[in-house]
């Protein structure tokens, strides 16, 4: 392959575009924004996100849509969940059945309940749909900019195709493992989300370590509580975009999430906290849409139903976590094979 389109020019759309330009090929990054445009192409590097980080001269960025995809071998999405659907509109015009799809946001849509390659398949088509390769896994965009080794899984429903995306990513600092569970895999890198929502607000409360192991592992359990319902392999949640992903975002002042939940941990309210990420938080939409996900499919999670009372219903931080202290007793391996 020789040139890749990767739409999104955020932390991890550049982190990326980097590894794929290590690896010689041509990279067409799109935002919509034309400040950040020049400001990329011209200081070779993207300030706001990844300061300090030199860009290689095979990335250049670009507003015109049409023409960052011309003659890609691949697209990569890498936008928020609540642009996917919108990006696809824009760009379906121009994609062919020839070109790999890819993305590596994590999320899930509220009220559809439809993981991030269900909605693009809507929007692209079944027959583009079906080969849509996902990304995941434990990364912070800082660490993969400055080339510090990192694992991440590659997934679909064409295994051909995930194998496509591994040799594109793959190098010394890069590597990429495939995995055929394409549901986990997603389910997975969306979920960890919400327990590092919860991570942040436990040391936001001044809790300890204990705490936050409790979190982690009672977290792991919703998580695999749902793939199981939605028919993800178990083992899956004890792999990258499982344990791997919820130790990184849990434990990493890198990751936005648990900054989010350390803000509100502290008392700041939602939409003070979200002003001044000044990035997109996919923790509290996926919040909304796992709970809506666990009451449909009568899937007993706390933790996520917790934070949901305090991301929508305002409910004091300190009084979710009582309250999940405080619940009945129970067993722990039946808690998790059954709620």
């Amino acid at each position: 392959m020789g040139k890749v389109a990767v739409l999104g020019a955020g932390s991890w759309g550049t982190a990326l575009s980097i590894v794929l330009a290590d690896n010689d090929l041509e990279v067409a990054l799109w935002s919509h924004r034309e400040e950040q445009v020049e400001q990329i192409n011209n200081d070779r590097e993207n300030k706001q996100y990844l300061e300090g980080i030199q860009l290689n001269q095979l990335i250049h960025a670009d507003t015109n849509l049409e023409k960052v995809v011309k003659d890609a071998d691949a697209i990569l999405f890498v936008v928020p969940t609540k642009a996917i659907r919108q990006v696809c509109q824009q760009v379906k015009p121009f994609v062919t059945s020839e070109q790999t799809i890819i993305h590596a946001s994590k999320g899930i849509e509220p009220e559809t309940n439809k993981r991030i390659s269900e909605m693009m398949a809507e929007e692209l088509g079944p027959e583009i749909g079906k080969g849509i390769v996902v990304l995941s896994g434990p990364s912070h965009a800082e660490e993969v900019g400055r080339r510090q080794p990192t694992t991440v899984t590659v997934s679909s429903l064409q295994i051909d195709q995930a194998i496509i995306v591994q040799d594109l990513f793959m190098n010394e600092n890069f590597r990429v493992y495939t995995n055929e569970d394409l549901v986990g895999v997603e389910i997975g890198g969306a979920l960890k989300n919400i327990i590092a929502l919860g991570a942040g607000i436990s040391d936001g409360l001044g809790y300890g370590d204990n705490a936050k192991a409790a979190l982690i592992t009672r977290g792991l359990a919703e998580i695999a509580r749902l793939g199981k319902h939605l028919d993800a392999n178990p083992l899956t949640f004890a792999g990258l975009t499982g344990v791997g992903d919820l130790i990184v975002t849990c434990t990493s002042q890198h990751s936005r999430n648990w900054r989010a939940g350390n803000m509100l941990g502290k008392g700041y309210k939602l939409d003070d906290v979200l002003d001044q990420m000044g990035m997109v938080v996919e923790g509290v939409r996926t919040t909304k849409a796992a709970y809506q996900m666990s009451k449909k499919l009568e899937v007993n999670m706390p933790i996520t139903e917790g934070l949901y009372e305090l991301v929508v219903n305002d409910k004091p931080a300190k009084d979710v976590v009582d309250d999940l202290m405080n619940r009945s007793k129970a067993d722990e391996l039946e808690q998790i094979s059954n709620g």
